[in-house]
């Protein structure tokens, strides 16, 4: 079956394309006598005229800077070695394009879908008038391992919990006309991603500045700008110079870069636990110059390892007292302890009744269809479809502890049977959608791979987000798996302005 790239034309037959190549030399067509989508046809042109030889040179230029820069990430427990690895994201040299028009809905959808998310957590630790309604299981929410009984009837400023959130989204493939956009899950508690997004857009422009000549292209450097004011704008109340920092786990985590680019961005003190006291309920970071008092905290950390007073007592990474200081409104965190009970996956299927009881709306994104194998109708067909589905646990993360159905073979079908079988709580199943692709560079030329798309959205004293995103790139052949843990790639992501 000819594979489509959705994202640019109508359908393309890979081979076509890359026999094309060999012979004229240039970078190999995206289209072979097939209609190009509107909003990439000056891209086309252009990528048209480029000799094979130049992209390769450039994506080698573009590694190389990478790697100097130290944008990497960490990659735990790798399966040959069982040791952590330090790795350079691999990057494409061809944007994923997205016309104004297709931005604005997605904009408004993912909006919505954040106030209604934040909504939700408001009401489970205050009213839970969710649970009272029979929409949402109580034991769902109660029993949940991310519900965080410390936060129940703790008022938080301006009743946002999650400030800073990364909502996945793919599209179903639909040959020529572009598809719908799904939401595949939602990240509330710590999402990561977005110096990646910022650092691809500056490399295109440094390695193709003609190409932003040509086109009218949003622009996204302006995102640590608008999360410094979202933060400084949830700072405590009384509060009219807050003092911001970003706290991290360290340099070991896999975010690190992440952690400290961002905070080298807005201008703020990276700080690890160790960094910070609580006196006098305030919370105080130590410097050169004596004790400072942090108002807003931007945490990378789990609540887990948030205070081991409240939480694990073994954490080494938090800070003691830190949890009362917060419950007591002398702090910000951002994002609140508890969030997790929004994106657990457990929750997902949940989330469209939510728009109609917070909002009042229907929602604009709809969720990916979802079963549910915790419920007997959802188990049945899980366990009858499991060579066609994506089944992950509800707490995983990073694409671990997945099947995908479609690529596993029989044995490893069966063995997830059984863990499925054993704790069907802990599962959920997702059809595998005919997902969107878009051309990549790899190493036999120019092919079709699968992508998703990671918008960042700000929510303080009001809902903002940069234009696109992180574009998340599949590099395997036919896989779907996107994380860069599991050997994914990303891409820059151009709204193009009307």
């Amino acid at each position: 079956m000819q594979t489509p790239f959705d994202e640019m034309n109508a359908a393309v037959a890979p081979s076509q394309s890359q026999s094309q190549s060999q012979t004229q030399g240039a970078a190999p067509p995206v289209s072979n006598n097939t209609s190009i989508r509107a909003h990439y046809e000056a891209y086309a042109r252009w990528l048209a005229a480029q000799p094979e030889s130049l992209m390769r040179e450039r994506r080698e230029q573009a590694e190389l800077i990478f790697r100097r820069v130290g944008i990497t990430f960490a990659v735990y427990g790798d399966k040959d070695t069982g040791e952590g690895t330090e790795r350079v994201i691999p990057f494409d040299l061809i944007p994923r394009v997205i016309p104004a028009a297709e931005w604005t809905s997605m904009q408004a959808g993912l909006a919505q879908r954040v106030t209604a998310l934040n909504r939700f957590i408001h009401d489970v630790y205050h009213d839970q008038e969710i649970l009272k309604a029979g929409i949402v299981p109580a034991d769902e929410i109660l029993n949940n391992a991310q519900f965080r009984k410390e936060m129940m009837g703790v008022d938080v400023p301006g009743g946002v919990y999650s400030h800073i959130a990364g909502v996945d989204i793919v599209r179903a493939g639909n040959a020529g006309g572009g598809g719908d956009y799904f939401v595949l899950e939602d990240n509330l508690r710590v999402p990561s991603g977005v110096s990646y997004m910022l650092e691809n857009r500056k490399m295109m422009m440094r390695l193709f500045p003609e190409l932003f000549v040509q086109h009218r292209i949003a622009p996204v450097a302006h995102y640590p700008d608008l999360l410094l004011d979202t933060l400084r704008s949830v700072a405590p109340s009384g509060v009219s110079d807050p003092t911001v920092v970003v706290m991290t786990p360290g340099m070991y985590n896999s975010a690190y870069f992440e952690h400290a680019f961002l905070a080298q961005q807005m201008g703020v003190e990276l700080v690890e636990g160790q960094d910070l006291f609580v006196d006098s309920g305030f919370v105080y970071m130590r410097t050169t110059r004596g004790p400072k008092r942090v108002d807003v905290i931007y945490r990378r950390i789990d609540d887990d390892f948030l205070d081991p007073q409240v939480f694990r007592a073994d954490s080494r990474l938090g800070c003691a007292g830190l949890v009362d200081a917060y419950k007591a409104g002398k702090v910000t965190l951002s994002n609140a302890i508890g969030t997790g009970i929004a994106d657990d996956k457990s929750i997902f299927p949940y989330v469209p009744k939510m728009f109609e009881l917070y909002l009042g709306e229907k929602p604009i994104l709809q969720n990916v269809p979802t079963h549910v194998c915790r419920e007997p109708e959802g188990l049945a067909y899980t366990l009858a479809h499991l060579g066609e589905l994506v089944v992950k646990e509800v707490h995983g993360a990073g694409g671990y502890g997945m099947l995908v159905g479609p690529a596993a073979t029989q044995a490893e079908i069966e063995a997830f049977r059984e863990r499925v079988v054993a704790n069907p709580g802990n599962y959920i199943a997702q059809p595998t959608l005919s997902l969107s692709t878009c051309p990549t560079f790899v190493d036999s030329g120019i092919a079709p791979r699968h992508i998703d798309l990671r918008p960042f959205v700000l929510s303080g004293s009001s809902v903002r987000m940069v234009p696109g995103g992180l574009t998340r790139v599949a590099l395997k052949e036919g896989s779907l798996v996107v994380n860069s843990s599991q050997g994914g790639g990303t891409k820059d992501t151009w709204v193009l302005e009307d």
